[in-house]
């Protein structure tokens, strides 16, 4: 499975790929960081990334996208920001056609690192490890878009499959 996964910022949006099956390592395909000038007017910065993704995914053809989901945040006018670009994110996964999943901060640091409450220099250095990579994906946006794509093929094959089987069950075909 190849998997996108984005770390949602304005300014900066961090873009990983990856292939992998659940329970094996898996392998680098490319990170990306998507940059907008804050000093922009807002509809510009979208559009850009909004044309950005749209071109990652035609070019790395995933099968699916893994987006972090928005978390409050002292400061609303970061969140907003960060909100905005999830969305193009999540829009532009859509539009190819492709399922999109979102995941909690948490929910990524635990299956990358084994804990919830990781911080970012663990990340990156798992995010290393486990693609055995020579040096640590730079900036940090990248390598958390990286964890995404990660945490997705690890945990979204896995979602994926039993919700095949549950609807396979309710359309009465148990096997």
């Amino acid at each position: 499975m190849r998997v996108l996964g984005v770390d949602p910022g304005l300014t900066r949006c961090g873009v990983g790929v990856v292939e992998g099956v659940p329970g094996r390592p898996c392998t680098l395909v490319a990170y990306h960081v998507v940059y907008t000038d804050p000093a922009d007017e807002l509809p510009t910065r979208l559009l850009h990334l909004d044309r950005a993704l749209t071109q990652l995914v035609a070019e790395h053809r995933p099968d699916s996208v893994a987006v972090e989901r928005v978390f409050s945040q002292h400061n609303v006018r970061t969140v907003m920001g960060t909100a905005q670009a999830s969305g193009i994110a999540v829009l532009a996964g859509a539009r190819a056609g492709l399922p999109v999943q979102t995941y909690t901060p948490s929910e990524v640091k635990a299956a990358v690192t084994g804990s919830g409450q990781a911080d970012k220099a663990q990340m990156t250095a798992m995010v290393t490890r486990l693609l055995r990579l020579a040096e640590p994906p730079k900036p940090a946006d990248a390598a958390d878009a990286l964890a995404l794509a990660i945490c997705h093929v690890w945990r979204g094959g896995t979602r994926s499959k039993l919700a095949a089987a549950a609807d396979r069950v309710r359309r009465g075909g148990a096997r």
